[in-house]
C-alpha cells in the first residue's frame, strides 16, 4: 500500500515537469569577450566627437520672425 502511494506521489510530481514544452534554442550563441570589446571600440570610434547638441532658446524676435514665415508659407500654399 505504501509503495503504491509512493508511486502515485512520484507520478503526480513528475507529470507537470514532463509536460512542460521543450525550450527553444538560443538565436545566437553568447558573444565572446573579445567580440564584445571589439564592438565597444567600434562604437566608441563611431560616437567620438558627436556630443548631443542642446537646442538654444529662441529670442522673441526670432520667434516672431518664425511665426511670420510660417503664416506666409501657409498663405502661399493655400493659393
Amino acid at each position: 500500500m505504501n509503495a503504491l502511494l509512493a508511486a502515485l506521489v512520484v507520478m503526480a510530481c513528475a507529470a507537470p515537469a514532463l509536460a512542460q514544452p521543450p525550450r527553444k534554442a538560443e538565436g545566437r550563441p553568447p558573444m565572446k569577450q573579445e567580440e564584445r570589446q571589439r564592438m565597444r571600440e567600434d562604437m566608441n570610434v563611431v560616437n567620438r566627437g558627436q556630443k548631443p547638441e542642446r537646442q538654444r532658446q529662441m529670442t522673441p524676435q526670432q520667434r516672431e520672425q518664425l511665426r511670420k514665415d510660417v503664416r506666409e508659407a501657409d498663405q502661399h500654399i493655400r493659393r
